[in-house]
């Protein structure tokens, strides 16, 4: 069943300003779209905060962990992480504004679907969001950056929590 036109949170106006301007407000996306919206500066928050080399360090830096991770390594088929490197780095840009590659390469994201043949519990969701945290902290980035960031990363890692066996 599809939802009545306006329905969704997504597509409900903003509230008119209580200045009396008679105009809503714009709608902000809640989520970043395929061409994730630009800054006043006219900056995707890919470039922002550097583009490819920064996502780039982002997740090397992030799998220099989970290759030490004996519960997260275990879910890799590879014994070399070069691919996963590429996929989450290709995801990461695309999702923040960047190249469209991985879309291109590897279709729709499906991240549910692509996690689910793995046992993601709350210790893995718990050990990925450590490494990841140690990754975000060393691009040291602004601090609104940071959490922008950090709080897409966060609600992900939630989102893919498919069991709580142990």
């Amino acid at each position: 069943m599809s939802d009545p036109a306006g329905s969704s949170p997504l597509s409900t106006p903003a509230p008119v300003p209580s200045s009396g301007a008679g105009r809503a407000l714009p709608l902000i996306p809640l989520v970043p779209t395929a061409s994730a919206p630009a800054t006043d500066a006219g900056a995707t928050f890919y470039e922002q905060i550097g583009g490819r080399p920064t996502f780039e360090k982002l997740v090397r830096t992030f799998y220099s962990g989970v290759a030490a991770d004996p519960v997260l390594v275990a879910m890799y088929p590879e014994e070399d992480l070069e691919g996963a490197i590429q996929r989450l780095t290709g995801f990461l840009e695309q999702y923040w504004g960047g190249p469209t590659t991985y879309s291109q390469e590897r279709g729709h994201p499906r991240l549910r679907m692509r996690h689910n043949p793995f046992k993601v519990n709350p210790d893995a969701r718990d050990r990925w969001l450590t490494h990841m945290r140690a990754a975000v902290d060393s691009l040291q980035l602004a601090p609104l950056q940071d959490a922008t960031l950090w709080d897409y990363l966060e609600r992900a890692a939630h989102a893919m929590v498919n069991t709580f066996e142990e």
